[in-house]
């Protein structure tokens, strides 16, 4: 298992002409604002503030890229779904997240994060919908797990289940809690097959922007 507690910032970046090179495989989390994506991140790497948190929806507009070693890097995603920004805020999220996923050749998987008391709302779903001609795998994480009583985790979990299959995405649906660090192994263990399964499938092909 890869070293996440030694998870080292990478670049921060506002503009896809400021992308890092091309490099080891990427896990990209994504979320609506203050759905808890920066705690996620920081529960799986076992840091306080690897990942910086913000009680202002919409604040963080860049993505935030780290590096885990031995071939793996996280990109964090800037959060969806915000309703008090700008309409130029939001076209640049657009072009930006839009731009990443679509072009970006080392991205490896999605890890896709909602509130597991309301997941799978419309800006959920449209995230899904930019995902699914992606062809990558998808995680979603049902945050906030240690909210809900034994009842509501079984149901909520069998519908987010249902909700993927539906859209045809090949993935995985995991409760997750950061204060709990409910399914914190599991998640790592996915992370590092889906890399580890990029790795291998790109063994034997040239990586763009390295060493020319």
């Amino acid at each position: 298992m890869r070293a996440f507690d030694q998870a080292q910032y990478v670049a921060s970046i506002g503009k896809l002409s400021q992308l890092p090179p091309t490099g080891p495989p990427e896990i990209a989390f994504c979320g609506r604002s203050n759905v808890g994506k920066s705690s996620a991140i920081n529960a799986l790497t076992g840091r306080k503030r690897l990942a910086f948190t913000s009680k202002t929806p919409g604040r963080t507009q860049t993505i935030n890229f780290f590096d885990i070693g031995e071939g793996l890097r996280l990109a964090d995603l800037p959060g969806y779904g915000f309703a008090r920004v700008p309409q130029a805020v939001r076209a640049q999220w657009d072009r930006l997240v839009g731009g990443y996923l679509s072009a970006r050749e080392t991205l490896a998987a999605l890890v896709v994060i909602m509130d597991a008391r309301r997941p799978f709302t419309e800006h959920d779903a449209r995230m899904l919908d930019w995902a699914q001609p992606l062809g990558r795998p998808v995680l979603v994480l049902l945050s906030k797990a240690d909210k809900l009583g034994k009842r509501e985790r079984s149901v909520t979990l069998a519908q987010a289940r249902d909700a993927l299959a539906a859209r045809g995405l090949r993935g995985e649906v995991r409760l997750f809690s950061s204060v709990t660090r409910e399914s914190v192994d599991e998640v790592r263990a996915l992370i590092v097959g889906w890399a580890d399964a990029w790795n291998a499938e790109h063994r034997h092909k040239k990586t763009p922007g390295k060493g020319e």
